[in-house]
């Protein structure tokens, strides 16, 4: 019996929720380590078989290479090794290997997130540590809470633990080290805030399931479709991307789920932990640890999904920033943030680019991410021009933008559903590339109107 990619994806996390109140109260940190990887060798050798050899070859040589080169240029060579066999990896058909399984794509992404980040917070603990006063209450924190030095055996284990290793969350190595050694880890509530999370599930897996009923990808890709009216043919994108977003919902949502059933990213609230990042306020979180008594947490951590801000935030950036939150806390970590002051203007775009290409090589990719600084630029400049007056006109003026940033939003979900190039270009060309006009008319407009309001204060 052969099973979808998606009920695949759905039995993993199935699986893996409740086994995290199984392993959570283990005691030992080893025989947890181990749990943990045997369990994501275990399922990624029967999901992939034996593409898992690609994930094994990623991991070992970015072992060997942030052993031998490093802390202070393990970070660059371990993006160059692994984005560059991300690259390998997506046309080794061309050289007579296997092509690799969706499942098989999902797994490598996540596991070069976490290798290329081991690199990073390697190289960051060391710096960090040698720019602080040796006397500093502030270093000694940081060798407690944020300094790591793991050795190989402890970075395999990392990269194949089983945890978010098909759907996610991202993680840093910290997080994890945090979650295996913390002993007091058994009497930090999970059931409640799994519950409390998990109750939109029902509602989003309705919506799904209604809108998948009517409406299919694969319709576009037929003459037939592009028979219908206009008007039809420009519709059709906002269901796609409300099947598009609900599927990738539930799976988030799960994801965190599995996370808090075995304690990862569980810190106190009052250390003020961040998405990705952990705890900011080291001695808030040295108070607590020391503390005998009771300790209120939270998994913000490894919070990746903010329906609010997906659904309802006025701005493409909020939306952007509300989606995926834990790679988005990559990419500007390890990215965004890292290119040079000198190239501070393409930043967005570089970081765009960066990301299509973890997603994959199909055009549709680079053609949807590449949008979003123009639409970035368009939409600040249009805030800058006209979002001014009383309170009720910029009310008005907040909800016109949540409007155009959901339409910019399903205008560029085609292209990652579509994939190809010939395919995502004519479904744009059958909508008169509207969401292209309407950007460049929004940017040109803002820009003049901004100028001329420029000119009078002058």
């Amino acid at each position: 019996m052969e099973f979808t990619d998606d009920v695949v994806y759905s039995l993993i996390l199935i699986f893996s929720v409740p086994l995290g109140l199984l392993v959570k109260p283990v005691s030992s940190p080893e025989l947890k380590k181990v749990v943990c990887t045997v369990v994501g060798l275990v399922v990624a050798l029967i999901t992939i078989g034996g593409h898992i050899i690609h994930v094994v070859v990623v991991t070992i040589v970015s072992i060997v290479i942030i052993r031998v080169v490093g802390p202070r240029k393990c970070h660059f060579c371990t993006f160059v090794w692994c984005f560059g066999y991300l690259a390998f990896f997506r046309t080794c058909h061309y050289f007579g290997i296997p092509k690799v399984s969706p499942l098989s794509n999902a797994v490598q992404l996540f596991v070069t997130l976490r290798v290329v980040g081991l690199g990073f917070e390697i190289h960051d603990s060391c710096s960090e540590l040698s720019t602080k006063d040796d006397l500093d209450e502030e270093k000694e924190l940081w060798r407690e809470y944020k300094y790591i030095s793991p050795s190989a055996v402890d970075m395999f284990q990392y990269s194949f633990c089983y945890i978010g290793q098909f759907t996610g969350p991202y993680y840093k190595y910290r997080t994890y080290h945090d979650m295996v050694n913390t002993t007091s880890i058994a009497n930090i509530p999970s059931i409640q805030e799994m519950l409390r999370r998990i109750k939109d599930v029902p509602l989003i897996g309705i919506a799904y399931i209604f809108f998948s009923y009517f409406f299919n990808i694969t319709y576009t890709q037929t003459e037939e479709f592009y028979d219908n009216p206009f008007w039809f043919r420009l519709f059709y994108m906002m269901p796609m991307f409300i099947i598009f977003r609900t599927r990738l919902y539930m799976a988030w949502i799960l994801s965190e789920c599995m996370c808090m059933t075995i304690g990862l990213g569980a810190y106190p609230r009052a250390s003020k932990p961040k998405c990705g990042q952990g705890p900011t306020d080291l001695k808030e979180y040295h108070k607590c640890m020391k503390s005998e008594k009771p300790t209120e947490y939270d998994y913000e951590t490894i919070h990746n999904l903010s329906i609010y801000g997906c659904e309802l935030g006025r701005t493409t950036k909020e939306g952007l920033r509300s989606w995926n939150m834990t790679v988005q806390y990559w990419l500007a970590a390890y990215c965004h943030r890292r290119i040079p002051n000198s190239l501070k203007a393409y930043r967005v775009a570089i970081t765009m680019t960066i990301s299509a290409f973890w997603h994959g090589i199909y055009p549709g990719y680079y053609l949807s991410f590449l949008l979003v600084p123009v639409i970035l630029l368009a939409e600040d400049s249009m805030i800058s021009a006209f979002r001014r007056g009383s309170h009720t006109q910029q009310k008005w003026f907040d909800w016109a933008c949540w409007f155009f940033k959901m339409r910019g939003f399903d205008y560029m979900c085609m292209g990652f559903l579509l994939l190809r190039l010939d395919y995502t270009l004519t479904y744009w060309k059958s909508v008169y590339f509207i969401g292209h006009c309407v950007t460049v008319l929004f940017l040109i407009t803002g820009t003049l109107c901004r100028s001329k309001s420029m000119d009078k204060k002058s």
